[in-house]
């Protein structure tokens, strides 16, 4: 899980064409936490997965190599 993380986050982040920094601050953690995920040193807690995820709008699913299809799933009003 951890590889197809750290690409995906990667592959997102410079799709939306996004600094790492912009990403940190928007989930409230230190841009070296972030690159850390994205290389693959650190796996996030769920709770900052789920951050990233509704960031780049996208399903966790997707993030974590579980399905292909980055959807995200409808969210509870």
């Amino acid at each position: 899980m951890r590889e197809v993380l750290a690409q995906r986050l990667r592959t997102c982040r410079k799709e939306r064409q996004f600094t790492q920094r912009e990403i940190s601050i928007y989930c409230d953690i230190t841009e070296k936490a972030y690159q850390n995920y994205e290389v693959g040193r650190q796996e996030p807690k769920l709770s900052i997965i789920m951050r990233i995820a509704e960031f780049y709008k996208v399903s966790i699913d997707y993030l974590v190599g579980l399905t292909d299809d980055p959807a995200p799933y409808p969210r509870k009003k």
